[in-house]
């Protein structure tokens, strides 16, 4: 009988320990952090993005285009996780279900003129105030063509 409630806890540990990983975004620190692309302090955190990597690593962006322009490079293989600030929160979110919005008007720190929402009703909000944009999902973002970075 002990033997076979030491299996069911070894086999317990074991199916634990087999779990997907979980990945969590980390806070900017303007004064260390720097654009993986463009080399560029976090100066603007409102506009932030990281990625972290199935290793733990995190690569940290200071504009959405540049952390497209990350993917396009190196692809998402190695990504465990990918977090862009919402315009309308300042709240971390998955880079993949955010909705965009672009017009190559829109100030972004390095120009990409793309912002990102969680939901619908912020983007129309949003583009109430400061004035139309296309919408994008994420998949639609590699094939933008990115204002002055044409």
């Amino acid at each position: 009988m002990t033997r076979w409630i030491t299996m069911l806890i070894l086999c317990g540990v074991i199916l634990v320990g087999c779990g997907e990983k979980a990945y969590h975004p980390r806070e900017i620190n303007s004064e260390t952090d720097v654009c993986k692309v463009c080399n560029m302090s976090i100066v603007h955190n409102e506009y932030a993005g990281q990625i972290v990597l199935k290793n733990g690593d995190y690569e940290i962006f200071d504009d959405i285009g540049c952390l497209m322009d990350y993917l396009k490079l190196n692809g998402d293989g190695e990504v465990g996780a990918a977090y862009i600030k919402n315009k309308a929160t300042n709240q971390w979110m998955d880079v993949y279900k955010a909705i965009y919005v672009y017009n190559k008007n829109y100030w972004t720190p390095m120009n990409y003129g793309v912002i990102a929402f969680a939901t619908k009703d912020e983007v129309q909000h949003w583009m109430n105030d400061e004035g139309e944009g296309q919408l994008l999902a994420y998949h639609e973002l590699l094939t933008l063509n990115w204002g002055i970075h044409e």
